[in-house]
């Protein structure tokens, strides 16, 4: 792995990175000083094939987003038993589960042998602090990244109900409720976060079956609709 530090990016090219990624560029176009202060918590990684960028178990709290090529994601306690549940496509976000189901890495991610190069954005998510406190990350900012996550999360989840319907918690994540309270609120955002971590916790679920099973999505899934859902 190669860290590369954001100050070697001229601003018109990192900006140009994160252009792929909803959340940066929403709060790069209302916020630039906060949009500055999550690029002082940030970096770039370059990963060779099949270099390990995470692995399960591990305890840590980045969250990250896949600039270019592409990425495995494998479960199982030991190499020997690991396989592959999903891959990931520029623009997607992974470790997102870890941040907000007890900070354990959920699944080994590393990048693919058939890609030449693999970079990666991350960012520290301890500059979040505590769900309510907004003296550093604003409610907005933060509004924006868990509605992001809450819709990636949801089509996920859909796209795994529509390939697996048999299976007795696949339409679970349907009974998570939608808010419908006041846009723009702290309550909002707590709404949010609860609705996240039920749907992380369901597609943790996803991630066990398939160990069990030993499929893939990718067994049943084309191709082009996982790139899609982001």
């Amino acid at each position: 792995m190669e860290v590369h530090p954001l100050s070697r990016y001229p601003q018109a090219t990192l900006d140009n990175l994160l252009a792929s990624i909803p959340f940066y560029k929403t709060v790069q176009q209302t916020d630039q000083y906060q949009y500055d202060l999550l690029m002082r918590y940030s970096r770039v990684s370059e990963f060779r094939p099949g270099e390990v960028l995470m692995e399960q178990g591990q305890n840590d709290q980045w969250l990250y987003f896949l600039l270019k090529g592409q990425l495995a994601v494998l479960v199982g306690d030991t190499k020997a038993e690991r396989k592959v549940v999903n891959y990931l496509t520029p623009g997607e976000v992974f470790g997102d589960l870890a941040v907000l189901v007890d900070h354990q890495r959920t699944a080994t991610v590393i990048a693919d042998s058939n890609c030449k190069r693999v970079l990666v954005f991350g960012t520290d998510f301890t500059v979040f602090g505590e769900l309510t406190d907004i003296s550093k990350i604003s409610l907005f900012t933060k509004l924006v990244y868990y509605r992001n996550m809450v819709h990636n999360l949801r089509w996920k989840l859909e796209v795994y109900r529509m390939s697996y319907p048999e299976h007795s918690f696949a339409s679970n994540h349907r009974k998570v409720k939608l808010y419908i309270g006041k846009k723009d609120t702290l309550e909002e955002l707590i709404s949010l976060d609860e609705q996240a971590r039920a749907l992380a916790r369901l597609l943790v679920q996803w991630n066990l079956e398939f160990d069990r099973l030993a499929i893939s999505p990718r067994d049943k899934l084309d191709y082009t609709t996982l790139a899609a859902i982001g």
